[in-house]
């Protein structure tokens, strides 16, 4: 299981960012030039939905920086379908959330999303591995809008070694993209909150509950993802089967076909392909 651990489980993920200072540096990293966040108040993670028929949300991580921004931070470990669509429709809940009764101007807080992702978005624009998404106006390009804005981290397209790493947020994505297979923590004298990181995910320091609880999750995660790529392969391996079937039934019809037109005899294209008299006369 390594020496770390696995920062895209939900486990592991909500053991590194939920704590304060790691994720505080981290988002500075990924905003800077933009503004410094020096502290941030974990929100409830649950929003409940108003009428019954509502589909609950749950983030992994919903934040409120001391500049006013609303983050959500969340770890995708396997691609899903509509993934973009699900990304907004939980950054469009906590904007319609933020709606008052009676006198309101409709001004609105930032939502931020910050979406990791162990895998590579499909028919993707950029093969850049960081994708900053806002909106913005059309032929200028210039935004629009500072309300809601989408970052989409895609783990694997990160192929910089750590000698490469220039920024501190590249630093920050080279330990995270590697954690799995590090036996120490790179950068640690760049910067000290990359010995805090080595310090909290190493699983030599996790109490005896925190390990029964990771490994049980672990165990899960593998078992959920053994069985969905079994189900693929046996899907795959069935598929082949009914393509090659109708492959040969195509085949035998196109054969009939061409001996119907030279004239064989019924019976003998019956015996050589193996249709019935009914279905040769039906051609």
């Amino acid at each position: 299981m390594g020496v770390f651990i696995d920062p895209s489980t939900d486990w592991g993920f909500k053991k590194i960012f939920g704590d304060a200072e790691l994720l505080i540096s981290f988002l500075n990293s990924l905003l800077e030039g933009e503004h410094v966040i020096t502290s941030v108040e974990y929100m409830n993670n649950e929003r409940v939905p108003k009428q019954k028929d509502e589909r609950k949300v749950i983030y992994d991580l919903y934040c409120e920086t001391d500049t006013g921004e609303h983050i959500i931070v969340e770890m995708q470990k396997r691609r899903q379908e509509h993934f973009k669509d699900r990304a907004l429709y939980y950054s469009a809940c906590s904007i319609a959330e933020q709606g008052e009764q009676g006198n309101w101007d409709y001004k609105l807080t930032p939502v931020y999303g910050v979406f990791f992702l162990d895998f590579r978005l499909e028919n993707d624009v950029s093969d850049y591995y960081c994708k900053d998404v806002s909106l913005v106006e059309k032929y200028s390009g210039k935004v629009f809008s500072d309300k809601l804005r989408h970052i989409y981290i895609e783990l694997p397209r990160f192929l910089k070694s750590e000698s490469d790493c220039e920024s501190f947020f590249e630093c920050w994505i080279y330990n995270l993209a590697n954690m799995k297979q590090m036996n120490e923590m790179s950068f640690k004298d760049r910067d000290a909150i990359f010995g805090r990181l080595e310090s909290l995910a190493s699983q030599a320091n996790m109490t005896k509950e925190e390990r029964a609880q990771y490994r049980h999750e672990w165990k899960i995660y593998n078992d959920y993802f053994n069985s969905v790529d079994t189900a693929k392969k046996e899907g795959h391996a069935e598929g082949l089967k009914e393509g090659l079937e109708k492959g040969r039934s195509e085949e035998k019809i196109e054969n009939a076909k061409k001996m119907k037109d030279k004239g064989y005899p019924l019976d003998d294209i019956a015996n050589i392909t193996g249709l019935t008299i009914e279905e040769i006369n039906n051609l």
